[in-house]
């Protein structure tokens, strides 16, 4: 069995932890508890007005996570709820394969251009483009982002951070979450 991660991958697919790639291959859905973090004063600020704009919570804190992963239509979906109040959904399609190639992942009016580095099993997000509503930014002009999921004593850790210079941290949340794969993420969770 193939997805679109592991076509995009090829061969560097058995790089990934063994846990990431049956995620990735058959979809699945992960539960657990996440920790939010925003900056202080003005970063703050903007952190929180990111997190509302992707559909994350606005207080730190600790928050009850799901995610449900799924792939269809050659995209790979990730449906995120927060304290089963607050939804962000994206979708990532690849273009191209590894190493050259890259996925664009849209949430909400963002639309990320990455590629990934595979470090110790674990799968790294780089960005490499930005786009708000169509319109392309310039990197500088973004946040900076840190992005990465891994496999930590047979758990799931995530961690999602954006950050600019002179600010520092805007937003920041990760967490260790159950694996639960499922036996058929064919069907999209509707918020």
């Amino acid at each position: 069995m193939t997805s679109c991660v592991s076509d995009w991958f090829g061969p560097r697919f058995d790089a990934l932890h063994p846990q990431l790639q049956q995620l990735h291959l058959h979809g699945g859905q992960l539960d657990g508890t996440v920790t939010m973090r925003f900056g202080s004063g003005l970063a703050g600020l903007i952190g929180k007005r990111l997190a509302r704009k992707l559909g994350a919570p606005t207080q730190a804190g600790e928050h009850a996570f799901h995610v449900d992963i799924r792939h269809g239509d050659r995209k790979l979906h990730w449906d995120r709820r927060f304290d089963n109040a607050h939804w962000m959904h994206s979708t990532f399609e690849p273009v191209g394969r590894y190493p050259e190639g890259c996925w664009l992942e849209q949430t909400g009016p963002l639309k990320l251009r990455l590629t990934v580095d595979v470090i110790d099993g674990g799968w790294h997000w780089r960005k490499l483009g930005v786009r708000v509503g169509g319109i392309p930014l310039p990197n500088w002009l973004f946040p900076h982002s840190t992005a990465w999921k891994r496999i930590e004593d047979g758990q799931y850790r995530f961690y999602v951070a954006f950050s600019l210079p002179v600010f520092g941290l805007l937003l920041a949340y990760g967490g260790q979450l159950q694996p639960a794969l499922a036996t058929d993420s064919s069907q999209p969770r509707q918020p």
